[in-house]
């Protein structure tokens, strides 16, 4: 599944077993009764939840500096300080850490100057401000990067909630993403907010689906897309314009696309906007069509859509240099979120669009075109990898056409990197790349490619090291990969994660720590994760083992697709014969300390495996976070019912989703649950609501089952709360280890 009020304020603590006594004080670790293994050489959570956080890189116009925005929490301060660290590109220049006290947003206005957007001000006072901040690269000894005047305010927007900046300097015009109520007037925000609030009750009513997404109960406002001079004069100060124009008025089209829409959801060129939206006319928690749009920048212009209309979700709308081309991703199945995604481009001028990877089999997740745009780069999961490629791009046919006739050359993409999971792709001047990529021993750093305009293996130079420090001496493993015959004979690919001090030929001296992954249509990539990160597991001394079986995605379509009404077979046949591989090929793991752990799709295997002893697997625990329990249930409350009719055949009551649910539904199969279970879940979570998670701990309470239940009233479907990830840690390690004691 892919992933986006109302619990009490108190956490509801109950020791297995104990029902009907108040609640203890479980979120306290005063007087803990487990404690993380720690030390100068091992990775816990309480580094995990420390080191530095960067997002994507992003390079300015002449490609010579990179900004990167950067957090980094405290445990002993509580608190998350936010920066932006500029990196040069091109020379030896020392970065510079500029620290953002309010946190914020940046972009590039020019060269050598960053814009600032934070919000400012108090209660219904608050708006986002916009500052300039000067930077100057001084070529002495050392080279350095300096921050020399303070930030210049241009301007305010009339909000507190303006996101998403993109800026045509050619145009010289701004555009962003706010919330507007249904007259679209951004300059009326505060005054509708200000009725709405005094509306003189809390009620919130409907007509329609979607009444809640991801975490959030849907108010009165809606995103949309702006436009707004921003000019630099000629005293050199520059200017915010005060006129927005909303480049969607009237026409139903909300962008970004909630929950996770952001500035990969539209781009701006000299003279016009592209952007994808949900398709207004058909109810969206039950469709995932989405169309691609272009309007002038100006608004001088209705939207045109420039898909076909028979396709399903479209992403990462992009423009080429020119501005006579764009390119997007598109789905083929309306309803279907996990589809191949497909490269799109449309010749502007000819009016003709056409799909360049038809015939390979991988899912494009990001575009980019070259400077020259000769090239276009693109990154695809490929093997538990996230991959830069790049095609040339092809002369547009004569009509439009989803299988063009391309000679070889435009059919299979170069390889541009190997390892790890890249993001971020921003093309050059002078045949270059910057990318941000992560690993499963690195968080993300940011990279540069280079020498892309000649033949054979480019170059690769890292820019940055936020995690040099922090990972010093952590010694944390690369992963070792397996494949083994899975259901149905396909070849199935895994990963075993050794703990610390792992030593050939030592028999069963490691307990077993089995992670099944979310989505169902997901993987265990070579990616750092804040969240699952599977060599904290392994430096809490558990050999991990992560299988990617059926329904996995980076193995091409036919596997991803093959768990389509099935999500108790074939996932499972693999899980099987990938445990039995593992325990054959490594003598050193411990079969009678087994432990297993999932979320989401992962913590519906969790309740899967509990109702199914005769698998063999003999945990002796395991951990549901937001699991699906009941799926007839998921069917009818989950937020985007479109995976529940795709996933289960049909809607809950129609005949082949009902023959599904019989056979695959974990609760039809409690009366088989035995295994001490910890289930975690967030109230927030409107994919899979929290019901699940205390269903599932009922039924194993009244079952005599030992079982925990941790709520976090203020998480979703993730816990992203720097000290809610420390105390999900704990729970974690606290209950694997009282079941899967360590050896001496």
């Amino acid at each position: 599944m892919r992933v986006p009020p109302g619990f009490p304020a108190s956490v509801l603590g109950l020791v297995s077993q104990v029902p009907l006594q108040p609640p203890s004080n479980l979120t306290s670790m005063a007087a803990p009764d487990f404690v993380f293994e720690e030390g100068p050489h091992i990775f816990s959570p309480k580094d995990l939840v420390q080191l530095p956080r960067a997002l994507e890189g992003v390079a300015n116009a002449v490609g010579d500096l990179v900004f990167v925005p950067v957090s980094e929490y405290s445990l002993k301060d509580k608190k998350n300080s936010k920066s932006i660290h500029v990196a040069a590109v091109e020379s030896t220049i020392l970065p510079l850490d500029i620290p953002l006290a309010n946190g914020g947003e940046a972009f590039w206005l020019d060269s050598r100057t960053l814009a600032h957007a934070v919000v400012e001000g108090s209660d219904k006072d608050k708006v986002v401000n916009l500052y300039a901040m000067s930077l100057k690269v001084d070529t002495g000894s050392p080279a350095i990067t300096t921050f020399p005047e303070s930030p210049v305010h241009i301007g305010k927007f009339p909000t507190s909630t303006a996101t998403n900046f993109r800026y045509s300097a050619e145009a010289g015009v701004l555009v962003f993403s706010d919330y507007v109520h249904a007259d679209g007037d951004l300059k009326k925000v505060k005054e509708n907010d200000e009725a709405w609030e005094n509306r003189g009750d809390t009620a919130f009513v409907y007509d329609e689906t979607f009444e809640r997404h991801w975490d959030t109960w849907v108010g009165p406002k809606r995103t949309s897309l702006f436009s707004v001079k921003l000019t630099k004069q000629p005293a050199g100060k520059w200017a915010l314009g005060d006129e927005y124009v909303n480049l969607l008025k009237g026409t139903g089209h909300h962008a970004p696309v909630e929950p996770f829409g952001g500035t990969d959801d539209f781009d701006v060129s000299e003279t016009h906007v592209i952007y994808t939206a949900k398709d207004p006319k058909l109810p969206k928690a039950w469709h995932t069509k989405q169309n691609i749009y272009i309007v002038d920048i100006n608004g001088k212009s209705t939207p045109k859509e420039l898909t076909s209309g028979k396709q399903g979700a479209t992403h990462n709308p992009v423009f080429n240099t020119a501005g006579d081309k764009v390119a997007w991703i598109e789905l083929d199945q309306d309803g279907h979120e996990s589809d191949r995604g497909k490269l799109v481009i449309y010749d502007l001028e000819k009016d003709v669009r056409f799909t360049v990877t038809q015939h390979w089999d991988r899912t494009v997740s990001s575009i980019a075109f070259a400077h020259d745009d000769k090239t276009v780069f693109f990154t695809a999961g490929d093997i538990a990898r996230i991959k830069i490629f790049s095609l040339p791009v092809p002369e547009t046919p004569a009509e439009s056409t989803t299988d063009p006739d391309l000679p070889s050359a435009f059919r299979q993409p170069r390889e541009l990197t190997s390892t790890g999971a890249a993001s971020g792709i921003q093309p050059l001047p002078n045949g270059r790349l910057v990318f941000t990529r992560s690993s499963l021993t690195a968080p993300n750093d940011v990279y540069v490619l280079r020498q892309l305009n000649e033949s054979g293996t480019p170059k690769i130079d890292q820019l940055t090291q936020f995690s040099a420090t922090g990972l010093k001496g952590k010694n944390l493993s690369e992963g070792e990969e397996f494949w083994f015959e899975g259901a149905e004979g396909k070849k199935i690919h895994g990963w075993v994660i050794k703990p610390p001090g792992f030593k050939e030929g030592e028999k069963k001296k490691w307990p077993i720590l089995l992670a099944i992954h979310g989505g169902p249509e997901g993987a265990w990539e070579d990616q750092w994760s804040n969240r699952w990160n599977l060599n904290a597991f392994a430096q809490q001394g558990y050999a991990v083992v992560a299988i990617n079986p059926t329904g996995s995605t980076s193995y091409g379509q036919e596997l991803t697709n093959a768990i389509k009404e099935d999500w108790g077979g074939k996932p499972f046949v693999d899980l099987q014969k990938g445990w039995k591989h593992v325990l054959e090929h490594y003598p050193e793991l411990d079969p009678d300390r087994a432990v297993a752990a999932g979320a989401s799709y992962g913590g519906y295997a969790i309740n899967w495996i509990q109702g199914h002893p005769e698998f063999g697997f003999n945990f002796k625990a395991l951990v549901c976070h937001d699991g699906a329990f009941g799926a007839q249930y998921h069917g009818y409350s989950t937020d985007e019912l479109f995976f529940f009719n795709y996933e289960w055949g049909g809607r809950p009551w129609e005949p082949r989703a009902q023959e599904v649910i019989k056979k695959y539904d974990p609760i039809n199969f409690v009366d088989k649950w035995s295994t001490p279970m910890l289930i975690i879940h967030g109230s927030k979570d409107y994919r899979l609501p929290e019901t699940d998670g205390i269903g599932a701990f009922h039924a194993l309470q009244q079952r005599g089952v030992p079982s925990r239940l941790v709520i976090f009233p203020d998480e979703n479907h993730w816990v992203l709360n720097h000290q809610n990830s420390l105390k999900w840690h704990y729970e974690v390690f606290r209950w694997l280890g009282k079941y899967a004691k360590k050896s001496d």
